[in-house]
């Protein structure tokens, strides 16, 4: 019976993390690149009472034995980079990539970013910044006497300027590609870093060894599925409590092993 208590606890812990993780997804249900979570879960080791294959008192061999299980643990929370829907904003600056790859930001700290957001804007000196003032990366200047600002599916990046009939390329976007980009480290801010799960990212232009390509005027929107997620809620939540029934059940067949001595 106190074996049971604290099956029930870690399968109560283990829906709590559950929980934790469906309402991250779904209070950024509306956050433009975010790329919903799942929890993984691992059954916890077994406490052997009778080993399979093992002699009887009678010289007979035990075909099954007793295995109890102990419970449940968190295992992985792993990020779903499923593409997200695409908006139309008519902004010259927002982007997508379509297909595999990771726009390039760079940090204060000077380190490199990944992101799936492509909101970009411009600061003061005409940089190509996203909404944290983070610099793309390689950097790209528009001129101040931009009229039209022109980005092709292999990511060049053309001005038209006054007094001119034809564009001129002002940089060349570049976006990265990893092996394993669940193992990616979230920092918020809509920002990765590479881990030493992620692997090291390959850098080149979109459209081409696998990248995908990009399309001008786009947002990406979030993975999130509400209604799977409710869903999922709602699994966790009568897990929950089928958990906490374990736990007060077990109180109670205590309660009735102390109360035989009346």
């Amino acid at each position: 019976m106190q074996r049971s208590l604290f099956i029930g606890a870690t399968g109560m812990d283990a829906q709590r993390i559950n929980i934790d993780v469906i309402s991250n997804n779904l209070a950024n249900v509306n956050t433009n690149g975010f790329k919903k979570s799942r929890a993984d879960f691992q059954e916890l080791f077994y406490q052997g009472v009778k080993t399979p294959g093992s002699l009887s008192a009678d010289g007979s061999e035990v075909p099954t034995g007793i295995q109890i299980g102990l419970g449940v643990k968190p295992a992985a929370v792993q990020k779903i980079f499923l593409q997200g829907d695409f908006a139309s904003t008519g902004n010259p600056l927002d982007m997508v990539i379509e297909g595999n790859g990771f726009f390039q930001v760079t940090t204060p700290e000077g380190d490199t970013a990944y992101t799936r957001s492509g909101s970009f804007k411009l600061d003061s000196s005409g940089n190509i910044v996203n909404s944290d003032g983070y610099q793309m990366e390689p950097s790209i200047t528009i001129p101040s006497d931009t009229l039209e600002i022109t980005i092709t599916s292999d990511g060049t990046v053309s001005v038209m300027q006054p007094g001119t009939n034809t564009a001129t390329q002002v940089g060349q976007i570049e976006i990265a590609q990893f092996v394993n980009p669940a193992g990616l480290m979230p920092l918020g801010k809509n920002l990765f870093q590479e881990s030493g799960s992620s692997g090291s990212p390959t850098t080149g232009n979109p459209d081409s060894e696998g990248r995908g390509s990009i399309t001008q005027g786009f947002l990406e929107l979030s993975n999130v599925n509400i209604v799977e997620e409710m869903v999922n809620m709602i699994v966790s939540q009568r897990a929950y409590e089928l958990n906490s029934k374990v736990v007060q059940s077990s109180d109670e067949m205590m309660q009735m092993a102390n109360n035989l001595k009346r």
